[in-house]
């Protein structure tokens, strides 16, 4: 198919806006990141030479990339010849990516989705299959994959109402974007049924699988842990992960009227973007709490009732130190992020009304009275002030079993055997 000769009005729509953006884009990515960046993300730089097959796997930035390292893991485990280009739209991402520091594996920032760039970067790494994971649906880079008659695969696939809603306005668009799609497998049976509404064929889809089930647990520096709990009692410790722009007033809110009764309490904050700590360090002085910075270098003493953690690869270990973890996104209109990985730190959740991302593992842990809704700072107060340890160690106990159920129901073979076929790639077979 000629994407261009059959676009319509909408499809045309979409690349002049991005043509009109252009600009925006490269003034914001030298303002970022420099040259460099905006060079890499013209998919400037050369790919490397190479035998064997290539994937190319794109997640969005962290979050994304920890769901997606299982997979990738089996993948090179499979194919011994197998090599993969890792594209992320974050440096945070790309960082992170680099830092698991796998054999046959390449990581750059994400082509912007114009054309050129597109073609450019598929020409310089010659991937075999695209791989997307959860909702990283780009036109410009879906249609040229499939142009080449390379296969373009979405796992973990999340549509959420409110994305569903807005590509239902763009209904020809959808059907391109959703025309290219070889395989999909998504997250929930929420997000199955609405992608199978914008138009991806039933035939084409595969059993829900939730790649963040896979790896929960994450690997944290143990001695760094029993040194840090000196200051940061577990049981006295709250985290407040991933935070959005408004979340940490209302979290420390709370926190600062519980501590009037319980001076004792701490509180670890791990915003969702480090490049906001200037920005925190001034709230945190207009709340009059003292503080530590962890990109700085300071130390927390017996004094420090607040831990600004604004640095990346580091949240296992704050799952770690914490008996509850508030999971940001979800009381700023984000649609909350991922509950799973503080479950399985064995931190007990607390969560917003903004849910909608991650609705349905949502629903499974408050049916199972596994996690525990606030709405704002009041809410937050009273469970720090009235929530007995037995009643904590039970929201726990429910939420581990909301895990198994989750494990129990995932399994990465049955994957990687339809890959092998979607791809070609004779070794990725048992």
């Amino acid at each position: 198919m000629n994407f261009t000769k059959k676009a319509d009005a909408r499809v045309f729509l979409y690349r002049f806006l991005l043509t009109l953006a252009a600009p925006f884009f490269a003034i914001r990515l030298l303002l970022r990141g420099g040259i460099a960046n905006l060079s890499e993300r013209l998919a400037s730089e050369q790919g490397s030479a190479h035998r064997g097959a290539v994937f190319w796997v794109h997640a969005a930035s962290n979050g994304e990339l920890t769901a997606a390292r299982p997979l990738i893991k089996a993948l090179l485990d499979r194919d011994r010849g197998l090599r993969i280009i890792i594209t992320c739209n974050s440096d945070t991402g790309k960082a992170l990516a680099q830092d698991w520091k796998l054999a046959r594996v390449s990581v750059r920032l994400a082509p912007l989705d114009y054309g050129f760039a597109v073609r450019r970067f598929i020409a310089n790494w010659q991937p075999d299959a695209l791989i997307l994971i959860e909702n990283e649906l780009w036109p410009n880079r879906m249609v040229a994959m499939q142009e080449l008659s390379r296969p373009v695969i979405v796992l973990s696939g999340r549509m959420s109402e409110k994305s569903a809603r807005v590509w239902k306005k763009l209904p020809s668009l959808a059907r391109e974007v959703v025309g290219t799609i070889t395989y999909l497998s998504a997250q929930d049976r929420a997000s199955r049924d609405r992608f199978i509404e914008l138009g991806v064929p039933t035939a084409k889809i595969g059993p829900v699988l939730n790649l963040k089930t896979q790896g929960l647990r994450g690997a944290f520096d143990a001695e760094e842990k029993f040194h840090l709990s000196q200051v940061f009692p577990h049981d006295r410790t709250l985290l407040a992960a991933s935070t959005h722009d408004g979340e940490e007033k209302l979290i420390l809110r709370g926190f600062k009227d519980a501590l009037a009764e319980r001076p004792d309490l701490r509180l670890i904050i791990a915003p969702r973007h480090p490049r906001r700590s200037e920005e925190l360090q001034d709230i945190l002085f207009k709340f009059r709490l003292t503080f530590a910075t962890r990109s700085k270098g300071d130390a927390p003493s017996a004094e420090t009732q607040v831990y600004l953690a604004d640095t990346l690869g580091e949240m296992p270990l704050w799952y770690e130190l914490c008996s509850m973890t508030f999971v940001g996104g979800s009381l700023a209109p984000v649609g909350g992020h991922t509950p799973l990985e503080p479950a399985a730190h064995h931190s007990m959740v607390l969560h917003g009304t903004n849910l909608e991302n991650f609705a349905e593992i949502y629903a499974s842990f408050e049916k199972a009275g596994a996690s525990r809704r606030i709405s704002g700072a009041n809410d937050l107060r009273d469970i720090l002030l009235t929530l007995s340890k037995e009643d904590r160690d039970k929201t726990v106990k429910a939420a581990d079993a909301v895990l198994d159920k989750l494990k129990d129901d995932t399994t990465l073979a049955p994957l990687l055997d339809r890959m092998a076929k979607l791809t070609s790639d004779a070794n990725l077979r048992r």
